[in-house]
């Protein structure tokens, strides 16, 4: 450290940094403002939502259609990864319009606690398959890929 000769405090000496961390904290920032975008970006679909248990329930008796609830919140990452993936992809959204009637469930909504609790629901996303009646079928709690829904779909009506 030297010394300032006119009042003898010391000088601070700027030490340039390495490259290294110049690269590092420049590729960190990309990679979170890229990742940050992937869990929030869900792109405009096809896909019809039905946001009513009683309508969903005569449409899936009219239709001899199993429903789909589909349990997601606007905070929750995988749910909008899930709605990009899946619902988002036209072979997927032709399958579920085929198979089942679609209700997607905000379960931050005060009105569907109880439907929330009667299917004990305790993470987000949470997909659960019933018939017309409310009876399970099948379910899957947490992200599920685009292959395994497909499959999902596909086995639904299997005896």
């Amino acid at each position: 450290m030297e010394t300032n000769a006119s009042n003898n405090t010391p000088k601070l000496m700027k030490t340039k940094s390495h490259p290294f961390w110049r690269w590092f904290w420049l590729t960190f920032l990309v990679v979170s403002l890229w990742y940050a975008w992937y869990s929030f970006y869900v792109p405009s679909n096809d896909m019809v939502w039905n946001d009513d248990m009683v309508s969903a329930q005569k449409l899936a008796d009219s239709s001899d259609k199993n429903i789909m609830l589909f349990f997601t919140g606007e905070w929750c990452s995988p749910c909008r990864i899930m709605k990009r993936e899946i619902f988002g992809d036209k072979e997927a959204m032709n399958a579920i319009n085929a198979k089942v009637i679609p209700v997607e469930i905000n379960i931050d909504d005060p009105n569907v606690k109880e439907l929330a609790k009667h299917y004990n629901i305790g993470a987000t996303p949470t997909t659960v398959f019933i018939d017309s009646e409310g009876n399970v079928i099948d379910y899957a709690v947490g992200k599920v890929g685009r292959t395994k829904f497909l499959e999902i779909l596909k086995n639904l009506n299997l005896p």
